[in-house]
């Protein structure tokens, strides 16, 4: 495979060198531009509720950086055999959270494909002092994270009928199409160093990934990372997703797991998430009145862990009870 050109110049003070979120444009001295792109297929039946998840899960990389979403162009990718409602639907769906995100659609494009596919390219702007890599944490840095974790074995066990509770379901369905607006706008005005929202690596393989950038270990409680209902229930099951089993082979070799994490625990601190939640490395006093203002807004966050210096040969991530 041919490398990619360096087409990199002065401006582009954030690209894809540390696996960040977006990437980030200087427009003018004082103006940055965010840009990224996400679309997947649908994780549940009903088209509105998908499109509703899907533009939550892209609009979130801007917020992650510390901008704000602006404007957006839909991506869809619709097969011959569904009916042209569905489509509707699903754009009706996306529609819905990006003007709640205050985000202008501003078109996109769409082509047949054998199965739904959708989600947006999204524009933010930030001041150039805004901006939050997910590389930047400090040493001492307490992590703060804004959503229970486990959307990836509970979509899994609710397709293969191990969950029929429609309360529960409803649950699952909320934490993914909540906007991380609402965590970001709790963190205003603190010393933040650091951000990733928490995708498709799980909270184990997004955090190697900033653990790695500042060349610290983070050290994560298991024990401390709020779950939803019945995740740890279905792990033990074995509910996993393809996507654990991939994160845990990628990562293996960077995050080490104590004797006295339980295995069903351990598993969810991979489980690939949609449209989870951010991860936030603050120092101490912002962390604690960063959970004070998510738990005024009903939101469940709370310290998971923390960086410390990284010895040689010392893995990036350290899961601890």
């Amino acid at each position: 495979m041919r490398n990619l050109p360096n087409l990199r110049d002065d401006r582009m003070l954030i690209g894809y060198d540390t696996a960040d979120d977006a990437c980030v444009y200087q427009v003018s001295d004082d103006l940055v531009l965010i840009n990224t792109v996400d679309f997947f297929p649908p994780m549940v039946d009903d088209p509105f509720t998908f499109g509703q998840i899907a533009a939550a899960n892209a609009l979130s990389d801007v917020w992650a950086m510390g901008g704000t979403p602006t404007m957006a162009m839909n991506l869809l990718c619709f097969p011959n055999c569904l009916d042209v409602e569905v489509a509707g639907e699903i754009l009706a769906g996306g529609s819905d959270k990006a003007m709640e995100a205050g985000c202008t659609i501003a078109g996109g494009h769409t082509i047949s494909d054998d199965e739904p596919k959708y989600g947006m390219c999204v524009t933010g702007f930030a001041k150039p002092e805004e901006i939050l890599a997910n590389a930047g944490a400090h040493e001492g840095d307490l992590l703060v994270l804004t959503k229970e974790i486990g959307t990836g074995v509970l979509t899994t066990a609710i397709k293969g009928g191990e969950i029929t509770d429609e309360r529960l379901e409803r649950h699952v369905v909320d934490n993914m199409r909540t906007l991380n607006k609402y965590g970001a706008e709790a963190a205003r005005g603190l010393k933040l160093h650091a951000c990733t929202d928490i995708t498709g690596f799980g909270l184990a393989g997004h955090l190697c990934e900033m653990a790695e950038g500042a060349g610290l270990t983070a050290t994560l409680h298991a024990n401390r990372v709020p779950l939803l209902p019945r995740a740890l229930d279905m792990s033990r099951m074995g509910m996993h997703p393809q996507g654990t089993y991939n994160n845990r082979g990628y990562f293996m070799d960077r995050v080490t797991f104590d004797e006295g994490v339980d295995q069903a625990r351990a598993d969810l601190m991979y489980d690939p998430q949609t449209s989870g939640g951010l991860l936030f490395a603050l120092p101490e006093i912002d962390a604690n009145l960063l959970v004070d203002r998510l738990g005024l807004q009903g939101i469940r966050g709370a310290i998971v862990g923390e960086f410390a210096p990284r010895e040689e040969g010392a893995p990036f991530v350290r899961v601890v009870r």
